[in-house]
Formats: C-alpha cells, sequence, structure tokens
C-alpha cells in the first residue's frame, strides 16, 4: 500500500501556451519516468499524444502520468489553458491537493491566467509558481514577478531567481539556501556554484523578503522576528513550509521547460513544500438519506470515498472512468455510487501514464486512479462505500456560449452521428444537444467554435463519422396584430355524396405568449356539436404553416360564431376544411406580421470594455437592462434578438481580447421591424421553393 505521506498530488496551471505539457515533460524525463524529452511542437510529447492535440499543438483534455522523486510518489495533472477547454481545467481544480502555477517570463498576465489562478485561490491549496521561457527574447522576471503582485490572486515570495536572461539564463540563485546553481540542460539538474558578485545584493533583499513573508504567517514567528531581527534557518524553513501547504505564501522559481532548465530544483520544491493528502483539510459531504453534513478526514483508514472528475470515451474499450480518492483505500471488486444509489462491480484498478493503463492493487487518498467499463457512473459522480455513504457537490460545468445546427454529408449516417455525439455527452459535461422541432435541426452547444471543431475531429477519428457545422435557423413565428370575421365554406359535389360544411369564425390577437384559445359561440343548432371539434383541428393545423413566411402561428383567439349544415353532405372532415379555409382567409385580413425569439443576455467583461461591448450590443438591436459589479468584472444584464447574437461568442472574445464571457436563456418573442421581416419573408419563401 501506498505511503499517503510520501503522496504529492499535482496539477499543472496556466494560460495556454505558457509551457505546463513542456515542463511536465521535462519533469518526467528528469525524474528518470521517460528516456527522451518529449517536444510539443514535434509531436512527440507523453502528455500530448491524442491526434487532435498533436495536430494543434495544444493541451485540450487533461493528461495524467505518474512518477517517483526522491522517495516520493507524485501523481501529476497536465491541463488545457484555452478558454475552448477550460472546463478540464474547472474539473481538475476541484481535485488537486497542490498546484504548479506557470506564466511566462516573456508575456503580461492574460486574461486566462487570472481566470485560472482565481480556481488556484479558491481552492486554497499549496502553488508553486513557475516563471516559465526565462529563455526566450524580451524574458523579464522582475516584470513579471510585478505582474503576479499585481494581477493574481498570490501572495509570491522568491525562493529562486535567474542569473541572466534570454540567450544568457544560464542558471538561478536560491533564496533559502544561498546557493546558486548552474543548468546542465541534458539531464535537467544543476551544478552548485558561488553566487556571481552582482547578484549579492539582490539575494540579501530577497532574503530579508522572504524571512518577513514568513514571519508575517505565524505569530510565534513574528514575535521571534521582531525581538531577533532575523530567523534562523531551521525557522525560516519550517516556517515556509507551514505557510505553503496552507495556501499563505506562494514560492516562485524560474526555468526554461524546453530546455530543462533546473527542473530537479522543481521537484526538490515538490518534495518538500507541497502538501500530502493528510496534510488538505476534510472533504465536506452530504449524507444522502438523512442529508446531515459529513466530513471525510484525507487517510486510509477513513471510509473509502472519491470523485469522479473525467470520463473518456472509447469505441473499443468503453469508457474510462478517471477518479481522486478523497479518503479510504480503494480495493476488491465492487464499491457504492452514492450519486446513482447502485452498487458498481468493477476489474481493474489502474494508473494512468499518458496513453498507458497499468494496474495496481489499491488505491489510497490523494492518488488519482481509473477504472473501466463501469455500467452506471458518470462525471461528478461520488463514489464511497455503502456503510458510509456520502455525496460530494457535483462539478458544475461551464455554460456553453455558442450553437450550431449538426448534420453529416450522408444522411444514412445520421444515426450513427447522433449516436457517437451521446458517447460525447459523457466524456464532455460542457456540450448540449438539443431537438428543434420547429426547425426539426438538432443543435450542438459548446463553450466555442474549436472546441465543437475539435469534437467533430474526434467523432470522426473515434467512430468513423462525418459531423457538419451549420449556423442554426433562428425559430420565428407569425402572430395578428388586428381582428377579421370570415366565411370558410367547402362545397364539392361528386358521385354520390357531396362535401358540404360552412363556418363563420372572428380571430382576434392574444397578449404575447398567450399561445391559442378557441370558443365556441354556436347557438340554435346552426352547426352540431359533433363538427364543432372538426373545425378547431382545422384551424390548429392551419396555424401550423403562417401566412406570411410558412412560420407557426401563435398568439389567437379564435371565436366560431355561426355556419350551416347539410344532413347528408357534411362530415367531419369538410368541417375541417372548412375551418381551415377560414382561418388562413382571416389571418391575412388580420394584419399578420412576424414574430422574433428575444434571448436574455449576462454579459461578464472587464471594467474598460464596458462602452465598447455596449456599443456593440446597440448595433445588434439589443438593450442593456442593469449593471452590476462582480470583483474585477462588470456585468452587464441585456436582451437582444436571438438573430443577432447567433456569432456573439467571437465578436466578444475578440472586443474583450478573450476576457469575457456570456450566458443566454429565452425570453420572449417580439415583433421583427417592418424592414428586417422583408427580407426574412423572400428568405424563407427562397428555401421554401
Amino acid at each position: 500500500m501506498q505511503d499517503m505521506n510520501l503522496v504529492r498530488n499535482v496539477v499543472l496551471f496556466g494560460h495556454g501556451k505558457s509551457g505546463k505539457t513542456s515542463l511536465a515533460e521535462a519533469l518526467l524525463f528528469t525524474a528518470g519516468k521517460t528516456n527522451r524529452l518529449g517536444k510539443v511542437d514535434e509531436g512527440s510529447s507523453v502528455m500530448d499524444f491524442e491526434p487532435e492535440e498533436i495536430n494543434r499543438k495544444t493541451t485540450i483534455s487533461s493528461a495524467f502520468n505518474h512518477f517517483t522523486w526522491q522517495k516520493n510518489s507524485i501523481y501529476l495533472v497536465d491541463t488545457p489553458g484555452e478558454d475552448n477547454f477550460l472546463n478540464e481545467t474547472v474539473y481538475a481544480a476541484r481535485i488537486a491537493d497542490n498546484a504548479l502555477f506557470l506564466v511566462e517570463a516573456n508575456q503580461d498576465i492574460k486574461s486566462q491566467t487570472e481566470k485560472i489562478a482565481d480556481l488556484v485561490a479558491a481552492g486554497k491549496m499549496p502553488a508553486i509558481i513557475v516563471i516559465n521561457k526565462m529563455d526566450r527574447e524580451r524574458a523579464n522576471f522582475d516584470n513579471t514577478l510585478a505582474g503576479i503582485k499585481n494581477d493574481l490572486p498570490f501572495n509570491p515570495v522568491v525562493l529562486h531567481f535567474p542569473i541572466g536572461s534570454e540567450e544568457n539564463f544560464t542558471g538561478m540563485v536560491d533564496v533559502l539556501h544561498q546557493k546558486a546553481y548552474s543548468f546542465d540542460t541534458d539531464k535537467g539538474t544543476v551544478k552548485e556554484t558561488a553566487v556571481p558578485a552582482e547578484l549579492a545584493d539582490e539575494l540579501a533583499l530577497y532574503r530579508d523578503s522572504l524571512m518577513e513573508q514568513v514571519a508575517e504567517t505565524d505569530d510565534g514567528l513574528i514575535e521571534k522576528f521582531l525581538e531577533e531581527g532575523e530567523l534562523t534557518d531551521k525557522d525560516l524553513r519550517s516556517g515556509l513550509q507551514k505557510a505553503v501547504k496552507t495556501g499563505e505564501i506562494s514560492p516562485v522559481t524560474v526555468t526554461a521547460a524546453t530546455a530543462n532548465a533546473g527542473t530537479s530544483l522543481i521537484l526538490d520544491l515538490m518534495d518538500d513544500f507541497l502538501a500530502s493528502p493528510g496534510e488538505r483539510p476534510a472533504q465536506t459531504g452530504m449524507e444522502p438519506k438523512t442529508g446531515d453534513i459529513v466530513e471525510r478526514e484525507p487517510t486510509p483508514d477513513a471510509p473509502f470515498s472519491a470523485m469522479v472528475f473525467k470520463t473518456m470515451a472509447d469505441p473499443y474499450a468503453g469508457r474510462l472512468t478517471i477518479f481522486k480518492v478523497v479518503s479510504g483505500t480503494l480495493g476488491g471488486d465492487s464499491f457504492y455510487n452514492s450519486s446513482k444509489d447502485t452498487i458498481e462491480k468493477f476489474g481493474q484498478i489502474l494508473t494512468l501514464e499518458g496513453k498507458k493503463q497499468i494496474q495496481v492493487d489499491s488505491a489510497g487518498p490523494g492518488m488519482i486512479v481509473a477504472i473501466a467499463k463501469l455500467k452506471e457512473t458518470a462525471t461528478g459522480d461520488t463514489l464511497c462505500t455503502a456503510a458510509a455513504p456520502v455525496v460530494y457537490d457535483r462539478l458544475t460545468p461551464i455554460e456553453p456560449s455558442i450553437s450550431y445546427a449538426v448534420t453529416t454529408e450522408n444522411k444514412k449516417e445520421e444515426e450513427k452521428l447522433h449516436s457517437s455525439l451521446t458517447k460525447m455527452l459523457e466524456e464532455d459535461p460542457t456540450i448540449r444537444l438539443i431537438r428543434e422541432p420547429q426547425t426539426r435541426q438538432t443543435l450542438i452547444s459548446g463553450v466555442g467554435q474549436i472546441h465543437l471543431e475539435v469534437i467533430g475531429d474526434r467523432i470522426k477519428r473515434k467512430f468513423g463519422v462525418e459531423m457538419k457545422l451549420e449556423a442554426p435557423k433562428v425559430p420565428y413565428k407569425e402572430t395578428i396584430k388586428g381582428r377579421a370575421r370570415v366565411q370558410g365554406k367547402h362545397k364539392k359535389q361528386t358521385g354520390g355524396h357531396g362535401q358540404y360544411a360552412d363556418s363563420w369564425i372572428e380571430i382576434s390577437p392574444l397578449p404575447r405568449g398567450g399561445g391559442f384559445e378557441f370558443e365556441d359561440k354556436i347557438v340554435g343548432g346552426v352547426i352540431p356539436k359533433t363538427y364543432i371539434p372538426a373545425v378547431e383541428k382545422g384551424v390548429l393545423e392551419s396555424m401550423g404553416k403562417g401566412v406570411i413566411a410558412g412560420y407557426p402561428m401563435v398568439d389567437i383567439k379564435v371565436a366560431l360564431v355561426d355556419g350551416s349544415f347539410h344532413a347528408v353532405d357534411s362530415s367531419e372532415m369538410a368541417f375541417k376544411i372548412s375551418g381551415s379555409m377560414a382561418f388562413k382567409k382571416g389571418a391575412q385580413e388580420a394584419n399578420p406580421v412576424l414574430l422574433e425569439p428575444i434571448m436574455n443576455m449576462t454579459i461578464m467583461i472587464p471594467k474598460e470594455c464596458v462602452g465598447d461591448v455596449i456599443g456593440d450590443l446597440n448595433g445588434r438591436r439589443g438593450r442593456v437592462m442593469g449593471m452590476d459589479s462582480e470583483g474585477k468584472l462588470e456585468v452587464i444584464t441585456a436582451q437582444a434578438p436571438m438573430a443577432e447574437i447567433l456569432r456573439y461568442a467571437p465578436d466578444l472574445n475578440s472586443i474583450t481580447a478573450a476576457r469575457g464571457a456570456f450566458k443566454t436563456e429565452f425570453s420572449h418573442y417580439e415583433e421583427v421591424p417592418a424592414n428586417l421581416a422583408e427580407k426574412i419573408v423572400e428568405q424563407a419563401k427562397a428555401e421554401n421553393e
């Protein structure tokens, strides 16, 4: 059984292209897990192994590995940093015990960096900040450190600062041990060297700052520091360890990941300062039957519990369910899924090493493991023992922001496509799939266009079916603004019985959202009761295809007020036709108009983008309903026609430099302005023809 004190569960965080995967490759190589340094740009990465990741040279899915450094067993998770795939990062943050947080030395702090840093801070997890790309052009340690202090929710303290930068980045100075190291980039190791004379003053300043920041985290240390003016090396080290493990301080180190510069020192920091599962707080959940709040201590002897945070679909191996053990020890051949109230039997317990799977006998707290072919378990479920059930709060996926109609080139493969999309729903909780009854389109919604394109690539590779994305049709409707009294007379003579029905109806508008009302005002039996439902049926069928452009008609009241019948030639079918004729005629005379769906919008943006976003909304016929502040963001509530915001996601990204987000939901229908209605009608008629 794995000694829990020697387990480190570590997740790599940072914005897209910050070098997370390159650092993961360097750590694996330096630790001796791999025998060559994988390169993202060359497609030789162990962690980015999916074809979509190799082609796009970016991380799309969380990837996992496991290695040993010194005596510690490190479970490493590499996460995406692109907005399109950020849900993977959100879920990984939920189960992370520790963070390696990457920031680029040659770039300003980016919006994605801020979003992801907020996830780490919300989890109060121990975090080592890695300033990467110190060997790149324009790399500047001081500017990057200032950006971290100003823009990110960390309390950074410098443990390592660079010797040189750009092509002259040759080593680093260790503030805690007051030593300097030069890099052996072939192995990721370092050689101790003298502290350069020109950096002696800088070392002294960072050392003083380190001492002050550590002392401020502990009452006993601050008292000693104020009395004696400094801390002993022992006090400084133990105080730093405690402050890092509680998330009060985040040590800063430097590297050039693609050159494997000094990664052995980063591994040492992970061993020395990151928390074992037992040093993290207990996990709070709910007893499913009583609703009582319960805690699970992250110890091997506690009742077993785990959080499922990822599912992978495979056409051959079936589903692979990935989870973190929160408490207790998993062994045997079954567990209780408290989210689904079912016992799940399983075969092998697996650890993941890139695309490889290694069998293990058991799993304890902090370990990230997988099980194949579970029948009921899905992402977000809680696993535990039936004797001590607990349910943890479900993971909440990022809301989709863009929708497309989905189809195939070959209509015969539509069923196969739908089956493939259903499997993708298990793997990616951010996808939504709905059938729009009016337009008869299947709509797929996702976080962004690239996100949906990648889903299409995966479906083609895994299931052999092509997915086409098309702009969704807007479900327009029609209604009336006026009133009319009309006759629908159906008279047809054939051999034998003829057909006769005569209906007089009055039609009038209902308030928006009123739907349809039918009123029977027949007196004196001028139309027999048995035929009146047929008139209503004829009206309803005609409402399905409106008189302007063939869109469904809504918000109309129809009163049947008069008519006549023939004792022999009248029938239900004749009165149905009569009702239909009357309605079509009446709708034409009652000032018909086109309606469009209006959406409620909630838009979260940086304060400096408010003017541009409101200006853009005005250009989309949008109405701003209100504004509020939420932390660093402004929250705009607005309404806009669906037709104007089908492509809003990429436009908002452009306006806000990808720092904005929005949500939409249907609100109501409104009349389309006359000048726009003409174009919509022309287009609808062309499509019908």
